[in-house]
């Protein structure tokens, strides 16, 4: 008996039909399942469209086919947002699969405390590891202080772990961040718009900056026990290193300026403490070198527009 649940999902894709195929598959085998799904498609074939017109054994949940009327991950969200019908939202990426329970587990999260605005699902291949020495004095000079764990925390300049995979741990843990690999949302906890425009092509921060907002005033959660598996797909959006380094400084200080507000002295030395230590660290590796004259070109062209940002704010 499948239980469908008063719950939109939405789902940005572009070209990858195969994959977005095993994610229907695995959501078919849910035991709970949302009542309909949003799909916003920007590939440039119909073979998405296809897929969703076909039938896919055990799967109950409508699908909804849109064609993208802008490419990007939060631009592409944002126009599903318009056709959503129910008042929870599933934001999940369209290469994750769902292990057994794992919307059943994560809507009754939500519903366990109705001051929870948002509930994300544990990723398996992904997790929290406890920092080393050098990274944990990097955490407590972000941070400004100690902590015994930074599980599921945003600190400093913006900077974001994810949630401890431990059996010690409740069902439903309290955390300072949700990513949108698969995560409900309330509909009234929402922004408007949900995703700011500064956010383009891959997108990167925009679960950061949804979730930071949403936490001002709705508790956040992670449901550990609610399990994906992230088979996060190449591209060419991820294989441009230049292209990533800037686009990870620029969105990382909009997210500690405009999100959290933190633009003192400090809080630049702290951001630039991180990006010298994400640049430098990669280097232990000898195969890593090849990429660092694109990451220092990005993370200059990054540097330099943000100053002219902030120059022409200021004029």
């Amino acid at each position: 008996m499948i239980n469908l649940l008063p719950v939109s999902a939405v789902v940005p894709t572009m070209n990858r039909a195969p994959v977005l195929e095993r994610m229907l598959q695995s959501l078919a085998k849910q035991s709970a399942q949302p009542i309909e799904m949003i799909l916003i498609d920007a590939s440039a074939t119909d073979e998405t469209e296809q897929l969703c017109r076909n039938q896919i054994p055990g799967l109950q949940t409508r699908l909804l086919h849109y064609k993208a009327k802008e490419t990007g991950a939060a631009t592409q969200r944002n126009q599903a947002l318009h056709y959503v019908s129910q008042d929870t939202i599933l934001f999940c990426e369209d290469d994750v699969t769902f292990e057994p329970d794992c919307l059943g587990r994560l809507w009754e999260a939500l519903r366990s405390d109705h001051q929870i605005g948002g509930v994300n699902a544990m990723i398996t291949n992904q997790r929290y590891l406890p920092p080393g020495l050098l990274s944990r004095n990097l955490f407590r000079l972000l941070h400004g202080r100690h902590e015994s764990s930074y599980a599921g925390k945003c600190i400093g300049p913006a900077f974001n772990l994810l949630p401890e995979d431990s059996s010690a741990l409740p069902e439903v843990v309290p955390v300072e961040w949700l990513n949108l690999g698969c995560t409900l949302y309330r509909r009234d906890a929402l922004p408007s718009p949900v995703f700011p425009t500064h956010f383009t092509g891959y997108s990167m921060m925009e679960d950061l900056t949804l979730s930071l907002t949403v936490g001002r005033e709705w508790k956040l959660a992670n449901a550990r026990t609610a399990r994906i598996f992230h088979d996060s797909q190449p591209g060419s959006h991820k294989s441009d290193n230049e292209a990533l380094a800037k686009m990870e400084l620029v969105n990382r200080h909009y997210v500690m300026t405009k999100v959290m507000g933190r633009e003192s002295l400090t809080s630049y030395l702290r951001l630039l403490l991180l990006e010298v230590f994400g640049v430098v660290t990669p280097l232990a590796a000898r195969a890593n070198w090849a990429a660092l004259p694109a990451t220092v070109r990005g993370k200059l062209k990054g540097l330099g527009e943000i100053m002219s940002a902030r120059n022409k704010s200021q004029s």
